[in-house]
């Protein structure tokens, strides 16, 4: 049973004074679940807007990301406590390897049981992985036990439903998490999305939100706009009918918008 959020903040390519008030808000409207990477270069501002929140930490879910440079053994730890000390905290809720980089010449294994130690260590509640494929899932199960990871963080939405890979997920009991939701914004100029969004009383985007949900995944929109963070909130009271559901279904044209060279592995 995962005990990930299911709606979260994102702040990828949010960067300095721009991070600090997107989280600021989202935190002020009630988001409690906050997602960032090392990679994002902004782990100083998110720590920085929570801890002048006034929401106590006990009440925050946070999840990082370990980059690429620092899977070794040597390196993964102490780059986590360095995540810990930018955010202001002496542990986040989840960590995840951000991508799988094949050909970085850090075994899977390696990097796999460098993050269970940091778990052991309590520098992070859960660990789990992101951008997998199913082969490198199992490899990551066959590393640590599949009850010891709690997500696999993928991009999803609906013009990418990735069936294969969230089939293969949920029969493992591995939580999904749908990042890119809305595709760049381009699931909200969508006519099926906006037909929904025009019965339901409705924006796209929380109609784009609320279908992932009813799926089971958790979310993570970002938003630099308090209206739309207020807004991408209230999906999660959003119900969709079967038949919306089955039109959203209809979209799926493997529309993918993230797989960089050398960090991707072979999508399924």
């Amino acid at each position: 049973m995962s005990t990930i959020p299911a709606f979260g903040l994102g702040t990828f390519r949010l960067q300095g004074q721009v991070v600090i008030d997107s989280v600021r808000t989202g935190l002020e409207l009630g988001y409690r679940a906050i997602d960032t990477a090392q990679i994002y270069g902004n782990e100083a501002e998110v720590g920085e807007a929570i801890a002048a929140s006034g929401v106590a930490r006990k009440d925050l879910f946070v999840t990082t990301k370990i980059w690429v440079d620092n899977y070794s053994r040597a390196k993964l730890i102490p780059s986590l406590k360095d995540s810990l000390t930018k955010l202001r905290t002496d542990a986040v809720d989840l960590t995840l390897i951000h991508w799988p980089a094949p050909n970085n010449g850090v075994p899977l294994e390696e990097f796999m049981s460098a993050l269970a130690e940091a778990k052991a260590q309590g520098l992070t509640k859960q660990i789990g992985v992101s951008n997998f494929n199913i082969e490198l899932t199992k490899q990551a199960i066959a590393v640590v036990g599949k009850e010891n990871i709690a997500t696999n963080q993928i991009e999803l939405s609906p013009y990418l439903q990735s069936r294969k890979l969230v089939d293969f997920l949920q029969r493992e009991g591995i939580h999904v998490t749908s990042y890119m939701t809305l595709a760049y914004g381009k699931v909200l100029g969508d006519p099926v999305i906006r037909a929904i969004a025009e019965r339901r009383h409705a924006t796209p985007a929380q109609v784009a939100l609320a279908w992932a949900l009813r799926l089971g995944y958790s979310v993570i929109p970002s938003s630099t706009k308090r209206e739309n963070l207020a807004s991408n909130l209230l999906a999660q009271t959003l119900e969709l009918s079967d038949d919306d559901m089955a039109q959203i279904a209809a979209l799926e044209r493997n529309g993918r918008e993230v797989s960089p060279e050398g960090l991707a592995a072979q999508w399924d």
